[in-house]
């Protein structure tokens, strides 16, 4: 696996094609939303394709989606995607060149909404300093 000067090319290859698959098929599939998920009543705007896990043999990817706001409809909403887990690979099968269409699963992401949550944390923290320091001032 390893020779004196590090990996060997081939493994750092196939981590490189692993990422560009990843890549291509977080962008597919974040355009893909659009086209398959039109449905009344969906809020497509809510829903990012956060990133793809492709596993090393190309043949399994895990698509994990952020849904922003609707707390208690995350569950329906993840649904309604995960039923339409073969249009994706369809999708994909017609725009993309691989050899393998990886069979996809989706899973929920919240670090887009943690990360909102510290944000908020910290410009209350901030605001917060303001708010003494002109106290102190006075």
């Amino acid at each position: 696996m390893y020779t004196e000067n590090g990996p060997r090319p081939q493994k750092i290859m196939s981590n490189r094609r692993i990422v560009r698959v990843n890549e291509l098929l977080k962008r597919e599939i974040a355009g893909a939303l659009y086209r398959i998920l039109n449905e009344r009543g969906f809020d497509l705007s809510a829903v990012t394709v956060v990133r793809v896990q492709t596993s090393s043999d190309l043949r399994h990817a895990e698509v994990f989606v952020s849904i922003l706001g609707h707390r208690h409809e995350r569950g329906s909403m993840l649904r309604l995607i995960r039923s339409h887990r073969a249009d994706f690979q369809r999708d994909i099968h017609r725009n993309l060149r691989l050899k393998y269409i990886p069979r996809l699963t989706f899973s929920l992401d919240d670090s887009i909404e943690k990360g909102d949550r510290v944000l908020a944390i910290i410009n209350q923290m901030e605001q917060h300093g303001q708010s003494e320091d002109h106290s102190q001032n006075e």
